[in-house]
């Protein structure tokens, strides 16, 4: 694992969290699909107000590493996982941490835009009201327009909240949209899968300066293909390689001068 005080002194942290201890230790962490391993012993640390970026060859094990984080995979038949992952000093695959509320502690952003069929305002408050954090209407319009106005979206949809449907969107907007639903529950970490990955170069842009937004309050995780955008937005690389974490460190060290032969041999374009 990264040394502490290396991390804090290569990110782009607020004051207050410089000396932060980890939020997340992953330590040894292997996964398996019944006999397809997928993981092989990962270790690595997440920091609070870090935006992390996974990058490696499709398949590599970046997603299912993202998945593990929140528990995710839970209910996949077959699936099994080695290693211990700690939040706040709890194992949190330990028996007495309940899944869902876990799982509140986190945002999580698709690859493609999957807003639900339910008017912008139905989509934000959606996990506001299943998880009870509101505690009457103007509680939850409180909620709405605080996250809408954090994902850069207000503006372009407040005269329509209950008129426009998530769907009637732009892909950009249904992104930010999606985004908005994700911070309803005020979680800890944002986990982004390929956030960027379906949409246009304008939209990109938009939700990357979001991202450098958010940072700011959330531990933000990112899978990333795009070596310029894991370059544009993280603070720190991890890249993985067949399912074994091979390299990380801070992105000008990772893309500029990689420890590894094959982590050279990927940015530059050479594998992937």
């Amino acid at each position: 694992m990264l040394d502490h005080d290396t991390a804090t002194e290569t990110r782009r942290i607020a004051p207050h969290l410089r000396n932060a201890p980890p939020l997340i230790e992953v330590a040894d962490v292997s996964f398996w699909y019944d006999d397809k391993q997928a993981l092989d012993r990962v270790s690595f640390d997440i920091f609070p107000g870090e935006i992390l970026a996974f990058i490696g060859p499709s398949g590599c094990g970046k997603s299912t590493m993202l998945k593990c984080l929140n528990r995710m995979h839970d209910e996949i038949r077959g699936a099994r996982m080695e290693g211990r992952i700690v939040m706040d000093g709890q194992d949190i695959n330990a028996p007495e941490i309940d899944p869902p509320m876990h799982r509140r502690r986190f945002g999580w952003v698709a690859q493609k835009p999957n807003p639900f069929p339910l008017s912008v305002y139905d989509n934000v408050a959606y996990g506001a009201r299943i998880h009870g954090l509101a505690r009457d209407r103007a509680d939850l319009d409180r909620i709405v327009e605080t996250c809408l106005r954090r994902a850069n979206l207000w503006d372009e949809v407040r005269d329509g909240l209950h008129r426009i449907g998530g769907l009637d969107l732009s892909g950009g907007q249904q992104q930010r949209l999606c985004i908005a639903r994700a911070l309803s529950t005020d979680p800890e970490v944002l986990l982004m899968d390929e956030p960027t990955g379906s949409i246009d170069p304008i939209a990109t842009a938009r939700v990357e300066e979001l991202m450098d937004q958010l940072r700011r309050d959330h531990a933000i995780v990112v899978v990333t293909h795009s070596m310029m955008e894991a370059r544009r937005v993280a603070d720190r690389v991890a890249f993985f390689h067949l399912g074994k974490l091979v390299e990380i460190g801070p992105t000008d060290q990772v893309f500029l001068h990689p420890r590894t032969e094959l982590c050279r041999r990927f940015v530059e374009g050479k594998i992937g």
